[in-house]
């Protein structure tokens, strides 16, 4: 046993790429390649935290969440006092947002082994009017951004952004390449998030929108409403629409 999860943990951490991708990530991908490979099987025991931590020389903290969304995802099961174990196969999951967590979509695709890519549809900077003033916290004919992006993975659509952004608070956000989704990172830098809040519901998307999405008229979407605080001032507000066939939420929460 010894012998096999040597190999396992040997062949693992040389399947872990170099990448600007979080180690987390990385460890992820690199897991669910063995998996999809065929090289760790349906029912085996993967390597414990323990020994991920001492073979791939990362934080327990960094495998620690690799093992815990993958067992959320489904693609690896723990059995409590025994371990965690390759989970059997089942349909095609959807690609998922956390609930509890705001993150960067491109990551997000990127640690399911996908190509993200994103086509800016517009921006504009303008004044914010009765309605974006209230959402934001500002006056109204304040300065703000409107952006709108259309999210693809693997070249097929999966979220519209509608964004409305505080100008005064990110000044240079029109200028961000929207190709690679560095506006995310832009607004963490200028004004790190403190405090965030969602609004989920299941809606019917507008027959422009089903086009941009390469969806059919009528089928059910998944729509989120975000706003996020940078300490006590409101820097965003943001509407994000994908098909329910293509995306799902996942929380995980506990004492």
């Amino acid at each position: 046993m010894v012998n096999t999860t040597s190999s396992m943990m040997y062949s693992l951490s040389e399947s872990i790429e170099d990448s600007p991708a979080p180690i987390y990530a990385r460890v992820k991908q690199a897991i669910c390649e063995k998996i999809e490979s065929g090289e760790w099987k349906t029912n085996q025991r993967v390597p414990s935290e323990s020994e991920m931590v001492k073979a791939l020389g990362v934080s327990r903290m960094t495998v620690n969440r690799a093992l815990r969304e993958l067992t959320g995802e489904g693609i690896l099961a723990r059995q409590q006092g025994v371990g965690t174990f390759v989970a059997k196969p089942v349909a095609k999951k959807k690609a998922h947002s956390g609930l509890f967590e705001v993150h960067n979509i491109a990551e997000e695709i990127a640690t399911r082994g996908h190509q993200h890519k994103a086509k800016l549809l517009e921006i504009t900077k303008s004044k914010a009017n009765m309605d974006e003033a209230m959402n934001l916290g500002v006056r109204t004919n304040h300065p703000i951004f409107r952006a709108r992006i259309l999210h693809l993975e693997d070249e097929l659509p999966i979220q519209i952004e509608e964004r409305v952004v505080n100008a005064s608070l990110a000044p240079d956000y029109d200028k961000q390449d929207f190709q690679h989704n560095a506006t995310y990172d832009y607004l963490m830098k200028v004004a790190p998030m403190t405090e965030g809040e969602h609004l989920v519901e299941a809606v019917i998307a507008t027959v422009e929108e089903c086009e941009l999405l390469q969806i059919e008229i009528g089928e059910p979407c998944l729509q989120i409403k975000r706003r996020t605080w940078s300490n006590d001032q409101l820097v965003t507000t943001a509407r994000l629409l994908s098909p329910g066939s293509r995306f799902q939420l996942f929380g995980h929460f506990g004492q």
